[in-house]
């Protein structure tokens, strides 16, 4: 009894993992360049001195995936997709290096060119200013270009490079805001053969028809899992009742 009821409750804990997983993936299907997460479950057996007592489940959310999404043509001179496995480097919250897919760039009222998150974007000595006013566009090799409005006839000017990584052999996890990050603190290296597509962004990767099935696939089982618990119950009180006949 102690091993269906305890099997069955982990089993109910893995369920609600499953759907926290699968809601943050829908509700990110319309976001640019989100990668959906992928759960793993574990089995794990504790072993008595005679016996294996439970066999219970454990889950965590141990990648994504990251295969390409949609790609849509916006003619927006900021917005940039990234092609093949490269990725944008932002200044995360706590100030290090995370990377990222999503490309809908903007610039701030200081000048400051950020992603669509509202992180700063990274050049080649760190995140990347434009002089306020100027006309802003991103060219195919990543180079931020800027123009003077009051001399319109005169070539654009490269000031800085967004900073394109490879992930070509190196491990990449995502963190809670949705960034990828190397563990242990780790930096990726340039790719210097990078290129993007101005002027598209790279749409999420999530299939909404699929996630839905999956979300009333983990549905039914939780309940299955639940009645599973009731069963228990029932067995146990059956047990207790047949313990106090005389």
């Amino acid at each position: 009894m102690d091993r269906l009821i305890y099997t069955a409750v982990s089993g109910m804990n893995a369920s609600l993992n499953r759907e926290r997983v699968i809601a943050s993936n829908m509700s990110n299907a319309q976001t640019v360049g989100f990668k959906a997460e992928i759960l793993q479950a574990t089995p794990t057996t504790l072993e008595g001195p005679q016996l294996e007592v439970r066999s219970l489940s454990s889950t965590e959310v141990s990648a994504a995936s990251m295969k390409a999404g949609g790609l849509n043509r916006t003619n927006y001179p900021l917005d940039v997709a990234m092609q093949g496995d490269a990725m944008l480097a932002v200044q995360a919250t706590d100030g290090q290096e995370s990377y990222t897919r999503r490309g809908d760039l903007s610039v701030t009222v200081t000048g400051v060119l950020q992603n669509g998150d509202g992180l700063p974007v990274i050049g080649g000595s760190g995140p990347i200013s434009v002089p306020p006013g100027f006309k802003v566009t991103i060219g195919p090799d990543g180079g931020v270009l800027v123009q003077d409005p009051d001399t319109p006839d005169a070539a654009p000017q490269v000031i800085d490079r967004l900073k394109l990584v490879s992930t070509a052999g190196t491990r990449i996890a995502k963190d809670i805001a949705g960034q990828f990050r190397v563990p242990n603190g780790g930096i990726l290296p340039v790719d210097e053969n990078a290129q993007v597509i101005p002027g598209a962004l790279e749409q999420s990767n999530v299939n909404p028809s699929e996630v839905l099935v999956e979300m009333i696939a983990a549905q039914r089982l939780f309940d299955m899992r639940t009645k599973l618990v009731q069963t228990a119950g029932q067995l146990d009180e059956a047990g207790a009742r047949l313990m106090r006949l005389d």
